[in-house]
């Protein structure tokens, strides 16, 4: 929609945090858990969680995370196991991973006390510049900008901010224009207003401009091309794979179990357990045959499992075979039997515990 030039006066930079706190302040989201008791540590867990996740998706993971994990020397000593097994769901496995890292940083090098300097924050495992920024802004009240996905589309779209999001030359220009915009007082309240504008008001597709604070000085909405901001990235040829999930069974006292082994840390599904993969229906049986012996029944094909991930398209199919459990078939700390009726605490992908659940319902 656009907007009736009469309506629209450029915004000056200093004339943004006022006009965004005033909204805030009226229409802010102030009952948030991690909003509660904001300890670097609270706040640090949930902007990991919040990456690439939503706010209602995220609440119930972050509540049950804290029961179990209430500081981070708690975390530090959980195995990755467990941490990972809370994580099932959110996805992006590779934010729980660096999350666990980071505690036994914090712990070994800081003795247990989440580093209050950007610099040193900055240097733990998967923390960046904006993830730092926000955590000390909100915790402490320490004045640093912000730029994640929310703030980018907010000042692309205010300030008519051109050009390949993914740009170095543009991210510089926004990273500038962040600063210039953040105000020396009130800034915990400020970094949570301009994440809040981009989460309910200036959201993606159909964006609320009338009820947003920057009416009338907005330039995407003046020139109703709001979803020209921000703007497109260069287009890439999405890759997608293709793999064979061997789903090998036996009954283990009175109850269905399945071959599981814990995938590399780096990749997909990095820690997590899953059943193996193989490139072809052959390849797996192959493999099967070497540790279990000719399979008891007939092969059965499942329903596959398409899952994309933010650079390529995942294509299992998974086979399920019955199988004897041999004595001498080794089972190494890196492989284990997941009984399908009482699974162990363990990180599993969400496509995988699906899968179990309908093999276990049917």
């Amino acid at each position: 929609m656009r907007y009736h030039s009469a309506m629209f006066e450029p915004l000056e930079e200093s004339q943004f945090a006022p006009r965004l706190l005033k909204w805030f302040d009226l229409h802010g989201r102030t009952h948030l858990p991690w909003q509660k008791n904001p300890t670097p540590y609270r706040v640090w867990v949930s902007e990991v969680m919040l990456q690439q996740t939503q706010v209602a998706t995220v609440i119930p993971y972050f509540e049950r995370f804290m029961e179990r994990f209430p500081d981070v020397r708690a975390l530090s000593e959980a195995p990755l196991d467990e941490v990972l097994h809370l994580w099932t769901g959110l996805g992006y496995y590779a934010r729980a991973r660096n999350l666990h890292k980071s505690a036994r940083q914090v712990v070994q090098q800081h003795r247990g006390e989440v580093p209050q300097v950007f610099d040193a924050l900055h240097e733990l495992h998967g923390i960046g510049r904006s993830t730092a920024g926000a955590i000390l802004a909100l915790s402490l009240g320490q004045r640093h900008a912000i730029l994640d996905g929310n703030v980018k589309r907010v000042l692309t779209r205010v300030f008519g901010v051109e050009g390949d999001p993914g740009a170095a030359e543009l991210l510089n220009k926004l990273w500038r224009q962040t600063e210039r915009c953040t105000p020396t007082q009130r800034v915990a309240a400020y970094t949570q207003a301009i994440m809040d504008l981009g989460a309910t008001i200036c959201t993606r597709t159909r964006p609320a401009c009338r009820e947003c604070p920057m009416l009338g000085s907005c330039f995407a909405a003046h020139h109703g091309r709001q979803a020209e901001f921000p703007g497109r990235r260069r287009k890439r040829q999405r890759p997608s794979r293709a793999a064979v999930l061997l789903i090998a069974e036996i009954l283990s006292e009175g109850a269905n179990a399945v071959l599981i082994e814990r995938r590399p840390a780096s990749g997909i599904w990095g820690g997590l357990w899953s059943p193996p993969q193989f490139p072809s229906e052959l390849a797996a049986l192959d493999w099967c045959r070497r540790e279990f012996g000719e399979p008891q029944c007939v092969v059965e094909e499942l329903a596959p499992i398409d899952h994309a991930f933010t650079h390529f398209d995942l294509h299992l199919q998974p086979l399920r075979v019955r199988v004897l459990r041999r004595e001498e078939v080794r089972e190494p700390d890196d492989r284990r039997w997941y009984q399908l009726s009482a699974p162990p605490r363990v990180g599993v992908p969400q496509p995988i515990r699906q899968l179990f659940a309908r093999m276990l319902t049917a």
